[in-house]
């Protein structure tokens, strides 16, 4: 292997080439994945790289990242436009859900995000799903004291 004389550029590369050194040293492929802690799909897939990238197949590649589909400026309005409340937009209580606010960017931009990723939008302007920003209008505090008094200790002495 030509590339085994180059030094590996991080941990990751340096585990792949580990596999490529112990393939050649006649090591099977669940015993290199359990050695160096991988999965067999993960060996699976470097080995099937050869033939592709030839003898540095264990060299990292550089991904290219994908675009926003909002525009910065419709990014950056995401905050503003949830701080009108989920029941602003028609949902029943003003908890925002990742699926949630994936309708509203539909609705306000035309732009489809799947709501697993939605979470990483969210993230990014450091706001959490399923928490909601203001506490309830309708919300009373005495009556939440008296039910952790005199209702909960009942309930936690039948559990």
């Amino acid at each position: 292997m030509n590339g085994k004389n180059s030094r590996p550029k991080d941990w990751k590369e340096a585990r792949r080439k580990r596999a490529f050194e112990l393939k050649e040293l006649g090591w099977r492929s669940c015993e290199i994945a359990e050695a160096l802690g991988v999965s067999r799909a993960a060996i699976s897939q470097w080995f099937a790289e050869p033939e592709e990238k030839g003898d540095e197949a264990w060299r990292s590649t550089v991904r290219p990242r994908r675009h926003f589909k909002l525009s910065r400026e419709q990014f950056n309005s995401i905050p503003e436009l949830l701080s009108h409340g989920a029941e602003a937009y028609g949902f029943l209580g003003e908890v925002w859900t990742c699926s949630r606010v994936a309708t509203v960017i539909w609705r306000e931009f035309g732009v489809s995000y799947h709501k697993a990723h939605v979470s990483r939008l969210l993230k990014q302007l450091g706001w959490t799903p399923q928490t909601p920003i203001q506490q309830a209008a309708q919300r009373d505090e005495l009556q939440i004291e008296e039910w952790r008094k005199e209702v909960w200790p009942e309930l936690k002495k039948r559990l």
